[in-house]
């Protein structure tokens, strides 16, 4: 069983080649990295891991992470870990899934986002074993005549082949001449670092295979690229996004985390253990096993899974008492002590000094409209004080500390700002 932050020994190729391919959706090229791990044990030297973030989008969720725990796997076996820094790049704008010119941010913006992604980045690496770059130091350097010969290493033919560029060619949509240099401007970060395995997500495959094609054009060895799937959310169709409220943060707190990890869909177990947690490969099989079974009940080995994310971002105390907190909220029907709060100002009140439930619900964020609100009070779904709502035609006297309720896990203290 291969424990990678345990200890410190050298892992022979097999180790290596067995962990590193866990749920990867596709590698190019697995015979390459094989051969590359052999000379670089053979040269007892580390193998250079790349990995380019783009700063525009820095609030990271657990989907984001999937990438960055692949990348903590070569970490362990000693190889050299290099974060990019989009911040050049990022003033272009990645066009990839765009079906317009995506905007282009300015300095100040980029290097806000850079910093952030800094700070959040090092609750998954080794911030100590891990070289950050900003690839403006080498890309910022080139002149036009770089630019140029770096151009004309890839054809227009090529880059049309590019699934978003065809769809807005065939639908006449405008593509900008600077979009086309995003591509090359990334794949040139891998030239300027000389790396050898690129790590990103499925959707970046053709900004990772320009890089292999400038590494060759520059005399250099192409290299590998490990891609990882996107992860589905919590809903168990859509990937996860923030704007699908499906995620998970990795800066949420251990509770929410670990009563959003156990409203997991019970066929995403297996999937999450296997690209969110530092579990090895014979452990997984275990698992696995457990779960084609069904002797356990699934709720069980989903507390597995939100005790060891729980963990992994915070420690095992917090996950701990994030155990506590859910068996007291959802088990035992309690309330949880640390409630979000809703402020309410003598001029939300109407005449006779209340407000209508349904103002109260969306204002506090559980709807987004007053008829979702209605329906959730059709549905039995809203509470004071654990006195259940019957009607939508209700005006609250607010009471100062008053606990709302909608669901069985969102909960809010009323709070009046003059009392």
């Amino acid at each position: 069983m291969i424990k990678l932050s345990k200890t410190q020994r050298k892992y022979s190729v097999e180790e290596q080649m067995k962990v590193l391919t866990q749920g990867v959706e596709e590698l190019i090229d697995r015979d390459g990295l094989q051969e590359k791990l052999k000379n670089a044990e053979k040269e007892d030297r580390p193998l250079r891991v790349k990995l380019g973030l783009d700063p525009s989008a820095p609030d990271l969720h657990v989907g984001h992470t999937v990438v960055l725990n692949k990348l903590k796997q070569f970490q362990d076996f000693g190889h050299e870990v290099h974060l990019i820094i989009g911040d050049f790049t990022g003033m272009i704008g990645d066009p990839s899934g765009k079906s317009q010119t995506r905007s282009q941010l300015t300095e100040e913006e980029v290097q806000k986002n850079a910093q952030t992604y800094e700070e959040q980045f090092s609750r998954i690496l080794d911030p100590e074993k891990t070289r950050l770059h900003f690839n403006s130091s080498w890309l910022g350097e080139l002149d036009a005549t770089d630019v140029i010969n770096i151009s004309s290493r890839y054809t227009v033919a090529r880059m049309l082949e590019r699934e978003d560029f065809a769809r807005r060619m065939e639908s006449n949509q405008p593509i900008s001449i600077h979009e086309f240099l995003y591509p090359l401007m990334q794949g040139y970060d891998s030239v300027a670092l000389e790396a050898d395995i690129e790590l990103g997500g499925t959707d970046q495959k053709f900004n990772l295979l320009v890089g292999r094609k400038l590494q060759k054009e520059f005399g250099q060895k192409p290299q590998i690229l490990v891609m990882m799937p996107l992860l589905e959310g919590l809903d168990g169709e859509d990937k996860m996004s923030k704007s699908l409220d499906n995620y998970i943060g990795i800066e949420e707190k251990p509770a929410d985390m670990f009563g959003k990890a156990m409203s997991l869909p019970d066929h995403l177990i297996y999937r999450y253990f296997e690209l969110l947690t530092d579990v090895d490969p014979d452990e997984l099989k275990e698992l696995e096993d457990r779960l084609d079974k069904g002797e356990e009940n699934p709720r069980d080995i989903k507390r597995e899974l939100a005790h060891n994310l729980v963990e992994r971002f915070y420690d095992e105390v917090k996950a701990e008492e994030a155990a506590e907190e859910f068996d007291k909220v959802f088990l035992e029907g309690g309330i949880p002590e640390d409630l979000p709060e809703i402020k309410i100002s003598s001029e939300d009140l109407d005449e006779n000094d209340e407000i209508w439930i349904v103002d109260l619900i969306t204002r506090a964020g559980f709807a987004d409209s007053n008829s979702e609100a209605m329906r959730l009070i059709d549905q039995g779904a809203v509470s004071l004080d654990e006195h259940k709502i019957e009607t939508a035609d209700y005006d609250l006297d607010v009471e100062h500390g008053t606990i709302l309720k909608v669901g069985k896990k969102r909960f809010a203290k009323i709070l009046r700002e003059d009392r």
